[in-house]
């Protein structure tokens, strides 16, 4: 046997000398000490082999290295020296940790690690690692930290997990795309300190034995598809500070039990489907730092002892409720509120001047409620608002609130947005907002102001949306106005203005406009040639010879009507010619006169404003001491370069496709559990790109469902020209649009494959059940406006998926305000061929504008025949071909590639089926494409109607 610690000293010596002599005697000592332990080194050595060949199996399942962390794993160095692993002290070969995040490693997490039995330590997080959670990873039992987020992972968590985890103190799977339930055996973890399982796929509900974690400080389950009630166990967790159920299904009340967590410090339920009222021992939560309840059904009144517990209370959020009654004066009582949002509540009464006392208040966000304001005294709080040094956000827009603004709202320095649109505010605007210089956001708009604009609006010099349409004011614009250099949107249409627009406002001087829209008032005067930076031009007031450069050369982008005494342009304009000696053409270029409206606007400006609007979705930081949440949509960043090398420099050979915005190309890199992404760029020369990108930013940020596309990141930067670049990357859909498996001449470079009648069938449901989720989207529904084929995208498993949101718009409902459109796009509201009538004759966007343009695609799917087929003409339409045929006929205008080669031989029973299942379908499809909007039916009904169509086609 040889004794692997001992050889070295096996040398032959003469021994003549008192030192070989020692070294002698020591070396038979150490040789006798090998001999007499053989099993313990042999079992050690065995151990350590062991360790050794777990990390070569790890390494053999990793498919790429390309910051090579794993280039020196190999046997010419001992393991324990490895990149990312680290042995113990006590057993200097076994290892212990083993740590390799943010590497961008792309392979699978082999089941050998299960080997490391002395494993303590295992994080792989933030890399692209796929496949299943190895069931063996439950054997290691000395396992005290396992981060495995930021991946793509697959399958469902382990119940091994949990069945021998006394030592596991912190387990975060977050960010994949693990499936199925949560494992009751985690409840046996009973060290555990952090869960963390946000942002998968998980369903079910919550494991009343995670009511045992009473180490438990943090557990995050948001951003699943969670279901069922919060168990009453979970009040057991005493040592919980962080409780986020954000972005579920839940269901049911708040357990009264949750009044024994004292030491919560953030309490996040928003959206989800929480209904009754707040139970009262929530109020007794002391360390409370963030009360987050938004966007689910709760209601009732706050109670006038809300704040009497409430020490640290730093953010109060219950938006989208419906909650009533009076917002309580005892709110001062909480004396660290920093942001209040009852927003989209029932709320009555006057806004407590009470409130003024809270020091650290820096948004008062009271948006569509039913609050009033009748005399000086119910505007007092304005004036007590002045206390609070570091306010900046007063957004109070579709209440009651009537009679003239105080002047004294000036006094608020600090005030950086003031939304004060859609009340019956009536008056003159005061002359002392000029005092507002840190103002970047200023709106008025929908109210009974009348007057002149202040001179003084002038000096608000951080001014970047000024937006005061549809009001009674009157006068010339002022002149100062051209101060305003940082300003990116001016909206002043439909009031009573006159005159000529001041020199002052050139686009020269104004570098950073890009939207003003002062149509639909009185003004007058000749287009210049300068305008080119604009994008659209609206019915307007004009006179003189139109441009025929820069934005004027595409008629579909301007929209001149209504002016009689322009003249010139292009043919398409239909315009008169202009007399050669005229005024108008001498003074071709003379500096801007007009009134004009450029599509997009600063992003910042805008994402502030719509995030305040629709509700600030607050997002959790855990390096954030104070608990307060972040205003931020983050997804990993993805710069100019990252997508330059991922299309090959933009290939020709990688476009899949292009819009009336951009392009889209197929690109290689790894975002979440893709390897393969489709990148669309944005044509920001194009009138309306920049806010069809903000559109679809602010609409795919809100929504989640399997039948929708699903964003994976944006990019927002500069091109290697110095010109701005902006594109979206999304899951690549390998199948490519609905289009194409409609029509043969989609795309003559391929050969063309058609569905099946049950896959038709299977991709109407899936558009139809994304559909009815946008359009009974909590709290805010969403109008898609562009439903046509191409718009439909069809992944691997033929499954459905409704993109493009580059016009949507959101829809606000309330008690006392009509439902309306708010939308950040342009005026287009839809594609030739899918737009309904009411949208032709400027009604505003609706959910049946949906319902219609997706009744003229159901059509199209099962006919093959396009709305906008040349045979249409002379007052005749897709619907009125198919009604035509409806119900007798309708086997005759199916389109036959639905049905195999050899349907005829196929049993009369089958035929039955399918008859009864397309008359069904064509049914539908005809009620939903009706003319009268009010007609139509509703998509929830349509998902029923589909879902027993189909059941039909397969009895």
């Amino acid at each position: 046997m040889t004794c692997t610690r001992c050889h070295l000293f096996l040398i032959p010596t003469a021994a003549t000398t008192l030192s070989n002599v020692l070294l002698l005697i020591t070396s038979i000592s150490l040789i006798s000490f090998c001999f007499f332990i053989p099993s313990n080194a042999a079992a050690t050595t065995n151990a350590t082999e062991t360790d050794l060949l777990a990390l070569l199996s790890f390494k053999s399942l990793i498919l790429s290295d390309p910051t090579g962390a794993l280039s020196s794993w190999n046997t010419s160095l001992h393991h324990c020296r490895w990149p990312g692993v680290s042995c113990g002290r006590r057993h200097p070969d076994r290892v212990t940790g083993l740590a390799l995040d943010s590497f961008q490693l792309d392979g699978q997490i082999s089941p050998s690690l299960g080997n490391l039995t002395f494993l303590q330590n295992l994080s792989l997080s933030d890399n692209r690692l796929s496949g299943n959670i190895p069931e063996e990873l439950g054997r290691l039992s000395r396992l005290q930290y396992l981060h495995l987020g930021y991946n793509s992972l697959h399958g469902s968590i382990p119940s091994a997990l949990g069945n021998n985890c006394s030592n596991l103190q912190f387990l975060s799977l977050v960010s994949n795309n693990l499936e199925g339930t949560i494992p009751s055996s985690l409840g046996q973890c009973r060290n555990l300190w952090l869960l963390g399982l946000e942002n998968n796929l998980l369903t079910g509900g919550i494991p009343s034995e995670l009511g045992n974690l009473q180490q438990l400080d943090q557990l995050y389950l948001s951003f699943n598809s969670l279901t069922g009630t919060i168990p009453p166990t979970l009040g057991n967790l005493t040592n919980l500070k962080f409780f986020d159920l954000y972005s579920n299904r839940f269901t049911g009340s708040i357990p009264d039990s949750l009044g024994q967590l004292k030491s919560l410090r953030i309490f996040q339920i928003i959206d989800n489907q929480i209904s009754g009222t707040i139970p009262r021992s929530l109020y007794n939560l002391s360390n409370l730092r963030m009360f987050d309840l938004s966007n689910n059904y709760l209601q009732g009144f706050l109670p006038p002892y809300i704040c009497d517990s409430f020490q640290t209370l730093g953010a109060l959020l219950i938006y989208g409720n419906q909650f009533q009654g009076q917002i309580p004066s005892s709110l001062s009582n909480c004396t660290t509120l920093n942001t209040i949002d009852v927003s989209f509540n029932n709320f009555t009464g006057t806004i407590p001047s009470s409130l003024g006392s809270l020091q650290q208040l820096q948004l008062l966000q009271l948006s569509y409620n039913q609050l009033e304001a009748k005399t000086s005294t119910d505007w007092s709080f304005i004036h007590a608002l002045i206390n609070c040094t570091n306010f900046q956000y007063l957004i109070a827009a579709n209440n009651q609130l009537q009679g003239v603004i105080p002047s004294s709202l000036a006094n608020i320095t600090s005030l950086n947005t003031l939304i004060l649109s859609g009340n019956p505010i009536s008056g003159s605007i005061p002359a002392e907002f000029g005092m507002l210089t840190n103002l970047t956001d200023l709106e008025l708009d929908r109210t009974l102001l009348s007057g002149k604009i202040p001179i003084e609006i002038g000096n608000l010099w951080n001014l970047k949306g000024l937006i005061m349409s549809n009001n009674m004011l009157s006068g010339e614009i002022p002149s100062t106005f051209g101060n305003l250099t940082k300003l990116t949107e001016l909206i002043l249409n439909n009031n009573a203005f006159e005159g000529r627009i001041p020199p002052s406002l050139e686009i020269g001087k104004l570098n950073n406009l890009v939207q003003i829209d002062l149509s639909y008032n009185d003004l007058s005067g000749q287009i210049p040639i300068t305008i080119d930076g604009c994008q659209l031009l609206q019915i307007l007031q004009l006179e003189g010879e139109l441009p025929e450069e820069g934005v004027f050369k595409n008629a579909t982008a301007v929209d001149v009507k209504g002016n009689p005494k322009l003249c010139g342009g292009l043919p398409d304009y239909h315009l008169p010619k202009c007399i050669s000696d005229s005024p108008a053409h001498n003074h071709h270029s003379e500096s801007i006169k007009i009134i004009l409206v450029c599509i997009g606007c600063g992003f910042l400006c805008i994402s502030i404003i719509m995030c305040l609007i629709a509700g600030c979705y607050w997002r959790r930081s855990q390096k954030d001491p104070q608990g307060i949440m972040a205003m931020t949509w983050e997804y990993k960043k993805v710069s100019y370069n990252d997508l330059l090398k991922a299309t090959n420099s933009f290939s020709v050979a990688n476009l899949i496709g292009s819009g009336s915005f951009g392009v889209v190309y197929k690109a290689s890199m790894s975002l979440g559990s893709a390897n393969t992404v489709a990148v669309k760029v944005l044509n920001l020369g194009q009138h309306g790109a920049f806010r069809s990108f903000l559109s679809e930013c602010e609409a795919l940020r809100n929504v989640r469902h399997r039948n929708l596309i699903k964003i994976l990141s944006v990019c927002s930067s500069i091109d290697h020209r110095g010109n701005d670049f902006k594109a979206l990357i999304f899951e690549f859909m390998p199948n490519g649009s609905l289009e194409t498996w409609l029509h043969p001449n989609a795309h003559n470079d391929q050969p063309f494959t058609a569905l099946t009648l049950l896959q038709m069938m299977n991709v109407a449901i899936d558009i139809a059940k994304a559909l009815d989720y946008l359009h009974d989207h909590k709290p805010v529904p969403i109008i898609h406006c562009d439903i046509k084929p191409s718009n439909v995208l069809l992944d691997d498993n033929m499954t459905a998926h409704v993109g493009d949101f580059g016009l949507a718009r959101f829809l606000v409902r309330s008690d006392t305000v009509p439902a309306q459109s708010i939308t950040i796009t342009s005026g287009i509201k839809g594609s030739i061929g899918y737009i309904p009538p009411e949208y032709g004759m400027g009604g505003q966007p609706s959910t049946q504008g949906d319902v219609y343009s997706y009744g003229i695609l159901l059509l199209e799917m099962f006919t093959g025949i396009s709305p906008t087929d040349v045979r249409f003409g002379d007052g005749s339409s897709l619907h009125k071909h198919v009604e035509t045929a409806f119900p007798t006929r309708v086997m005759d205008i199916i389109d036959a590639n639905l049905f195999p080669s050899d349907q005829e031989t196929e049993n009369t029973f089958v035929q039955e089926n399918s008859r009864e299942c397309l008359v069904s379908v064509i049914q539908c499809g005809l009620l939903c494409s009706k003319e009268l909007s009010k007609e139509r039916i509703a998509m929830s009904d349509v998902v029923k109607e589909l879902n027993s169509a189909r059941n039909k086609l397969l009895k």
